[in-house]
Parts: structure tokens; C-alpha cells; sequence
């Protein structure tokens, strides 16, 4: 009957949460189906990696240091910046620099030679269209600007997909066993998906496991909701910063080791 058909998005929505109650659908199939409407309402700036937490290269970096950040990341494309981290000049592919492993010494690096064309795009840009540019151009990654033309951050087509089907593990992610990754001496970022256990492990503190499995679940808890990027909780001896989070889920966590105010807050926080 005609008007019991949706219309609008959040009516469909609902009829859609409908056919899963009834078994119509299953939850993943939803949550999908969710993502993918959800997409085109989403902007770049919904989802980009801030220029702050880019992992990216000096147009004068030596190749030992390329080479030490490349294989410390495991990225497979680097940002590549001239003299302001907001100059991005182009893109470096990991695999281009495989011949220089093996032909050390023998040939001249000059990493203007590798650089591939960056791609820019603006913060307003919707998901969708990146999508279906990204598919097209057949590039994986492009360079937020803002409106002074600066890199504001990057975007790849998995941070798109992530959206629409969830985390993807793959070469861009931290290394299997290890959702935590030091940035700095009190520095790091994490998968909000670390599970309460290796995270005390790996920092030597007792965040209890009893309600919740994850380090990610614990902050949406101390925070009474799902929080949108750049929101922020201290718990214990660390400040917790949300990088990157959709509708859904946080995916994404930087993390600050704050010195204890007194021994009695280490004593709270650490084992």
C-alpha cells in the first residue's frame, strides 16, 4: 500500500530494522546497508586522518630514514611534504623504494624521482563522489585541503569502505597482535578495538575487563555516548583522544600518558 511505503532515508531505516527483527535480514546485511546510505551523507572531513596524525616524509628525508619510517609504519604510501607539513609535493609508494634495499650504495637516491601526483581533494566533499572518483582514478589515497589550500589531512578509499562495511585489516592497520603503536615518548595510538587486557599488558596498568572488552568500549563508557572525533576523557594516568569514529563505532584512538598528579593516582591507574 502506498502509504505505508518510507518516505524518507530514517523511515527506510526503520522498515529496514523491521525486516531484521523479523529475520529478513541479518545484522551484518543491515549494518551494511546502513553504511551505504549513511555514505552520502558523510564529508571528507567526516573521516579524514588530521595532518597531525599523518605519517608522512620529508622531500629531503635521507633514505635511511625513509626507510626506517616505511618499515616502523607499514604503510604502503607516504604523503611526501616540502618545507610546512601543510606542502604536500607528492606521494611516495613503499614499493618503489624496494630496489634501493637491494641496490644500496649502487645508485643516487633522490626521492623527486619516485614521487607520484597527489591527489587533492576539498573537506566538503561528499563520500560518495570521492568513491566513485577514487574507483575511477583507481587511486587509493588523496590530500584533504582546506580552504587555503593546505593539507588539512589524507583520506584513502579504505577509510570510505570502512564506513560501509566496517574495519578493514590490511597493510595501512598495525601489525597482527598489536592494536597500539608509540608515536612518541608519552605517545601512541591505538585500535579502539585493543582489548582491555593487552592494553594493561603493554602499559602495565589495571583497567578492569568486567563490563567491557575493549579499550575503545571503555571510553564510549566514560564518555555516557558515542563520541565524534577530536572528543576527549582522562582516565587514570592517560588522556584518551578520539581520531576517528563513525555513527557506528570509534575506530581510531590517540593516547597521552599524563605524569601522575601523586603517587596515589599511580598507584589507581598502574599494577
Amino acid at each position: 500500500m502506498l502509504g505505508s511505503e518510507p518516505q524518507d532515508k530514517e523511515q527506510l531505516v526503520e522498515l529496514l530494522k523491521d525486516a531484521r527483527q523479523r529475520e529478513l535480514l541479518d545484522t551484518d546485511a543491515l549494518s551494511m546497508i546502513e553504511g551505504v546510505l549513511q555514505v552520502s551523507d558523510l564529508r571528507v572531513r567526516d573521516i579524514m586522518i588530521p595532518r597531525a596524525e599523518m605519517v608522512s616524509l620529508k622531500r629531503d628525508d635521507p633514505l635511511e630514514r625513509i626507510l626506517q619510517i616505511a618499515v616502523k609504519s607499514a604503510h604502503s604510501r607516504f604523503p611526501v611534504t616540502g618545507d610546512d607539513k601543510g606542502e604536500v609535493v607528492g606521494i611516495l609508494l613503499a614499493k618503489d623504494l624496494l630496489s634501493f634495499c637491494l641496490d644500496s650504495g649502487r645508485r643516487a637516491f633522490n626521492i623527486r624521482d619516485l614521487l607520484r601526483s597527489a591527489v587533492f581533494v576539498p573537506e566538503s566533499k561528499r563520500l560518495n563522489v570521492l568513491l566513485k572518483e577514487f574507483r575511477a582514478s583507481r587511486n587509493h589515497m588523496a590530500i584533504v585541503v582546506d580552504e587555503y589550500g593546505s593539507a588539512a589531512g589524507l583520506v584513502t578509499i579504505e577509510d570510505v569502505l570502512e564506513q560501509i562495511v566496517g574495519e578493514i585489516d590490511d597493510e595501512h592497520d598495525y601489525d597482527e597482535g598489536s592494536g597500539i603503536f608509540q608515536r612518541g615518548e608519552n605517545e601512541f595510538s591505538a585500535k579502539a578495538r585493543t582489548a582491555i587486557e593487552d592494553f594493561n599488558e603493554y602499559f602495565g596498568v589495571e583497567f578492569s575487563d568486567e563490563e567491557y572488552d575493549t579499550i575503545g568500549g571503555l571510553v564510549v563508557d566514560a564518555l555516557g555516548h558515542l563520541p565524534k572525533r577530536g572528543e576527549s576523557v582522562e582516565l587514570g594516568p592517560f588522556r584518551f583522544i578520539v581520531m576517528r569514529a563513525d555513527s557506528r563505532r570509534v575506530h581510531l584512538l590517540s593516547i597521552e600518558r599524563l605524569d601522575p598528579p601523586d603517587p596515589e593516582s599511580v598507584s589507581e591507574g598502574e599494577g
